[in-house]
């Protein structure tokens, strides 16, 4: 199969769970939690993801119903 890897991923969800949850906890051990300004830094990069596809999406909308009414 092409995809084997992929599809065993899907398939066996709980030991991808486990794996998730071992390597987070291994992270805490190290030290390696995120800090203040790594989680400000992560909403930043959200909002500078999310606000232009969010202002396209009201732009067109806005445009569609400009078109419909006029």
């Amino acid at each position: 199969m092409l995809f084997k890897r992929k599809v065993d991923r899907v398939i066996n969800v709980k030991r991808a769970e486990e794996k998730f949850k071992e390597e987070l906890e291994s992270l805490k051990r190290e030290g390696m939690e995120p800090e203040r300004k790594d989680k400000l830094a992560m909403v930043l990069a959200a909002y500078f993801m999310f606000i232009p596809e969010v202002l396209l999406v009201g732009g067109l909308l806005v445009l569609a119903m400009w078109m419909f009414f006029r």
